[in-house]
């Protein structure tokens, strides 16, 4: 292939095509890994959602870069289709950690020997908790609803501003304040989340869990707040078009999906890592089933 001849849009869908595909083959590598050593279904199942969010990141922002000159609700539906898979996979994590440490939540089981732990909360959640609890049924529910209502929020929000650009009453401000009550939303849940890893560190320990927690933190930051940024370098007349048929919104779009698409390649390898089917194998399994014993 002559590179030469190639013009500016063509290497990018060439480099952003590349991106997708080295994606989707580290994370079908990894799924085949856990596929062959499914030992416990409940944790891999939970797993196999978490790890089927880089490819779904990269494939829908790739489709978005493809139909380059969508409109604005074909590029909010796009978006919504990745926001609402995060708020599963969040969903997904948590339940991922209550498998770990054996909790369950609706059927009131939780391990006396982590009862009564403190939880520090910390500013701005002390204007509605007491900046120190004790661990119980009722503030791991609250941790649980406290992740769950972005679940909940995320979709209900992404129905409404399609419905609102379909009836053309989507005004600038209606779009920022969908941004605030999302990006409050999905704060709370990832706060839950931090909570959760620090009450349970030691236990969680075997499980690499600050990996996993890096794996959804960063997809979903990165994403929200690269969005965020770029829609301020084009208020600010940064980023701006030089073409009287290409608006000024299509090219922050565009340039959204290409650093998706570049950034899921990273992601799917660090999954790798942290998601590994190791510990579901013949020669890791009982390793760390000993050692909670020896403990």
């Amino acid at each position: 292939m002559d590179f030469s001849s190639l013009n500016r849009g063509q290497i990018i869908l060439l480099g952003t095509s590349s991106c997708v595909v080295l994606t989707v083959l580290f994370t079908v590598l990894l799924l085949l890994q856990h596929l062959s050593n499914w030992t416990n279904p409940k944790e891999q199942k939970a797993i196999v959602i978490i790890i089927l969010m880089a490819p779904i990141y990269a494939v829908v922002s790739f489709v978005g870069l493809v139909d380059f000159m969508g409109s604005a609700t074909f590029f909010t539906f796009l978006e919504s289709i990745k926001e609402c898979y995060e708020a599963l996979v969040i969903a997904k994590f948590l339940a991922l950690m209550y498998s770990f440490l054996n909790i369950s939540i609706s059927k009131n089981i939780v391990p006396d020997g982590i009862k009564g732990r403190e939880i520090h909360h910390s500013f701005p959640m002390t204007f509605f908790q007491p900046h120190t609890v004790r661990l119980d049924h009722r503030n791991l529910k609250l941790l649980k609803n406290w992740t769950w209502q972005f679940v909940i929020i995320r979709p209900v929000c992404s129905i409404l501003m399609i419905a609102l650009q379909l009836l053309g009453l989507y005004p600038a401000w209606i779009s920022w304040t969908f941004t605030m009550v999302l990006n409050i939303s999905v704060s709370l849940a990832l706060y839950s989340l931090v909570i959760f890893y620090h009450v349970f560190a030691k236990e969680l320990a075997p499980h690499s869990p600050l990996a996993k927690f890096l794996c959804i933190k960063g997809i979903v930051f990165f994403c929200f707040w690269q969005g965020l940024v770029l829609g301020f370098l084009v208020s600010a007349g940064i980023i701006r078009s030089h073409h009287h048929w290409l608006d000024v919104e299509h090219i922050q779009e565009a340039y959204q999906n290409i650093l998706v698409c570049i950034e899921m390649v990273i992601f799917s390898i660090i999954q790798r890592y942290a998601y590994s089917a190791a510990p579901y194998s013949g020669g890791v399994k009982p390793k760390l089933k000993s050692e909670k014993k020896n403990d």
